[in-house]
């Protein structure tokens, strides 16, 4: 697995360094702090001055997973402002691109479309052509086909005679597709899908893709991170409607 491309060094220091050309609290419009300073005042001196600095999760990751839930919740006021952020954090043009159609099949094609449009002046203002980007028939990742024909099987017990074309097009199109594109680690995908479910409000689906995450890299203490981080981006009740599935997962991995 490749290295992070962002560690977790401070963000001032990135940002004085001229590794992240924009200081975050821009991505909060000025008009803000004239309706709620109070609310200008926890985004800078608590969202950005402590949470995107914290070192159990690298600004590289934080960067991802906050476009990922931008994008899940259809949020497209900032979202440019967000691409220009990952790309300063170390999150590659290909990524952004693999990212949005990941995405589409877990938060909607209405989205992946709205950040694609939100994306493309980000990425011509940078000069990022198409032999950056994922090509749309790539050679795929291996597939481990015996956990791949578990969880057809378990899906296919629950669903098939409720909807065929979703038991059959999960297969082909996600997990023996999508899955496999190689420009995005699967670490990766899986911690934009557990940061997608959470924005979206979707915990009963995080038990399967938070292990999978596990598996793929994540470690506890980047995904109680992510859960911290996220909290103020798609709010604290569905932060901690998530929080109890987490446990679980850590628990049942602990045993």
């Amino acid at each position: 697995m490749k290295a992070r491309l962002v560690t977790v060094s401070a963000l001032t220091a990135l940002m004085a360094t001229g590794a992240i050309s924009q200081d975050l609290s821009t991505t909060l419009p000025d008009a803000v702090g004239q309706v709620a300073p109070a609310l200008q005042t926890y985004a800078s001196e608590d969202l950005f001055g402590e949470v995107w600095q914290g070192e159990n999760l690298s600004v590289r990751d934080r960067a991802l997973v906050t476009f990922a839930a931008m994008m899940t919740r259809h949020e497209t006021g900032e979202l440019s402002e967000h691409v220009a952020l990952a790309l300063d954090a170390g999150v590659t043009p290909a990524e952004i691109s693999e990212t949005i159609t990941h995405l589409a099949f877990y938060s909607g094609w209405g989205n992946a479309t709205a950040a694609g449009v939100a994306a493309a002046p980000v990425f011509e203002e940078r000069g990022v052509s198409a032999d950056d980007l994922p090509a749309a028939d790539p050679e795929l990742l291996p597939l481990n086909e015996e956990a791949e024909a578990r969880r057809q099987e378990t899906v296919q017990g629950m669903y098939g005679n409720v909807s065929q074309g979703v038991v059959d097009n999960t297969e082909e199109l996600l997990f023996r597709d999508l899955w496999l594109r190689p420009a995005l680690e699967p670490r990766d995908r899986s911690l934009v899908t557990v940061a997608a479910l959470i924005a979206a409000g979707q915990p009963e689906q995080m038990t399967f893709h938070l292990n999978r995450a596990m598996d793929n890299g994540l470690t506890q203490d980047e995904a109680g991170a992510m859960l911290s981080h996220l909290a103020f981006y798609t709010g604290w009740p569905r932060v901690f409607s998530a929080l109890p599935v987490a446990a679980d997962v850590f628990e049942s991995r602990a045993e």
